[in-house]
């Protein structure tokens, strides 16, 4: 699962994080919004871990599911938040349709892995949901856990801590900024409209 799904993250990452760079974020839409695309990636990183590094069961499965809709709950603010802001081009928005679809389906991936213990989060089969983290047997290489940390630093955390700095150095505030273009069409929705006649 990690040797497809991790590097297959990458890609679209890496194209959203140059998106977010043409768009110049850092005097848009600023460090609130690269401060949700951190929420984002924190939050899908908590199931990669613990598949990683623990026996797949109840406890990981309702993470990784879990994970999967604030993902998406952040997604839609994060989207809701840069329209009006930046320019959010079409090739961005079907980057973020890759994005968006890579922590279903890695939840996905570990029920298929782990059946029964998906149906007993439900009280179903004969098996009883297990709440422990259990460390992995056999473990994964430590080289085989480096090279995917290391890969992750590289192409996740390194491109979007660099947004980070770059949007804190010219916003020095986590709070959202006012959207112009959204307020000009809310009042012009209130202003036009059909006459009648």
């Amino acid at each position: 699962m990690f040797s497809f799904l991790v590097p297959l993250w990458f890609v679209p990452g890496v194209a959203d994080w140059v998106c977010h760079r043409r768009s110049k974020i850092e005097t848009t839409s600023g460090t609130h919004e690269s401060l949700t695309h951190a929420l984002m990636m924190g939050v899908v990183g908590v199931p990669i871990t613990l598949a990683m590094l623990f026996e797949i069961n109840a406890l990981v499965i309702a993470s990784a599911i879990g994970a999967f809709v604030v993902h998406e709950g952040i997604t839609i603010w994060d989207v809701a938040y840069a329209d009006g802001r930046r320019d959010v081009t079409p090739f961005e928005q079907h980057v973020h349709s890759f994005l968006e679809v890579l922590p279903m389906t890695a939840a996905s991936a570990l029920i298929c892995m782990r059946p029964k213990q998906f149906a007993a989060l439900f009280g179903r089969g004969d098996e009883p949901p297990s709440w422990r983290l259990e460390a992995k047997k056999p473990p994964l290489s430590p080289a085989y856990v480096l090279a995917v940390l290391s890969s992750v630093a590289a192409f996740v955390a390194l491109p979007y801590g660099e947004e980070f700095v770059r949007c804190f150095r010219v916003d020095h505030t986590i709070l959202p900024h006012k959207s112009t273009a959204q307020d000009e069409r809310r009042s012009g929705s209130r202003t036009s409209g059909p006459t009648a006649g």
